[in-house]
């Protein structure tokens, strides 16, 4: 392999260029096509596949074919490959509009599971907020609604209590994005306050392995993973270098698959949403969701591997 490949080539070289090959690259053979692997919710039972999207910067755009003909294609493979979850929120700019417009248009909103998020101080300028989410996301019923890094979270807890309670939300949750985070995130999680809980987690970023993931697990709480790459850092980091041979032992043929398939080895992870606007790395991404996964063993090599590079 060339040194100094883009994720792009990476991509044509392993083989990832269409949904097609992702679900043929564990068994040509089979009879239907694999599954998502799927985890529980734990206060409901409902399944979810393990690999979603998030929306931050990537679904921030305007009303032209050139933008949002992309999307399109990331929302109609996602669904496709058997991916749900879909997070935004009111502060990723025009995200929770362009979803909502674009899965109307695909006619599949209601095939996704759909996340957003209250970021605002204020129990009314709260409701205001959330009920225009539902607008925008073109839903009378939201599937998760979390209170977006904590913002006035007492406050915002007591209204989705509510809403949960006449059916508006179907899950509560709450969200951060940073470690120092994560003592107040497991204190709520011990609480059972909430259905849901999000954060930071990757191969290098472990942080939440301490006590929080364990905490959720414990405390039957979902799992969902945002930074799983790092804002890309990752990659920089694997650039120009081979996957180990031994990946293969986990179905893995991309370093997206490395990443992400590291993450859901852990059994408290519920989902995680790597963010893209690119419909290759989409496919890619939703590749970690099929095959085989790390063991403790396989996680803590994998992770020895990243560290000594």
């Amino acid at each position: 392999m060339k040194q100094n490949l883009s994720r792009r080539e990476m991509l044509q070289i392993t083989g990832l260029a269409s949904g097609a090959l992702v679900l043929n690259q564990f068994d040509a053979a089979a009879q239907k096509p694999p599954s998502m692997l799927t985890r529980t919710i734990p206060s409901s039972g409902e399944k979810l596949p393990i690999v979603g999207l998030g929306s931050w910067q990537q679904f921030d755009v305007g009303t032209t074919l050139n933008e949002r003909d992309p999307l399109k294609a990331v929302l109609k493979n996602m669904q496709e490959l058997g991916g749900k979850v879909i997070d935004a929120s009111p502060m990723y700019g025009k995200a929770e509009q362009v979803i909502g417009e674009l899965t109307d248009e695909l006619k599949l909103n209601e095939q996704f599971f759909l996340a957003t998020k209250v970021w605002t101080t204020g129990k009314q300028a709260g409701i205001d907020q959330m009920n225009d989410s539902l607008r925008k996301m073109k839903r009378s019923k939201i599937d998760l609604m979390q209170v977006h890094n904590l913002q006035d979270w007492q406050t915002h807890l007591k209204t989705l209590k509510d809403w949960k309670a006449n059916g508006t939300v179907r899950y509560i949750g709450i969200t951060h994005y940073t470690d120092s985070a994560h003592a107040q995130l497991e204190q709520m999680v011990k609480s059972k306050a909430v259905d849901f809980v999000q954060f930071n987690y990757s191969i290098r970023s472990r942080n939440a392995e301490k006590s929080l993931l364990n905490a959720a697990k414990d405390n039957g709480v979902a799992v969902i993973i945002n930074e799983p790459f790092e804002q890309g850092a990752l990659f920089r980091t694997v650039k120009g270098k081979e996957l180990p041979v031994w990946a293969a032992d986990y179905d893995i043929k991309s370093w997206a698959q490395f990443f992400l398939k590291y993450i859901l080895g852990n059994a408290a992870v519920t989902c995680v949403i790597p963010g893209t606007s690119d419909v290759k790395h989409l496919i890619d991404n939703m590749g970690a969701g099929f095959g085989k996964l790390p063991d403790e063993n396989g996680r803590k090599k994998m992770a020895e591997w990243i560290t000594s590079i």
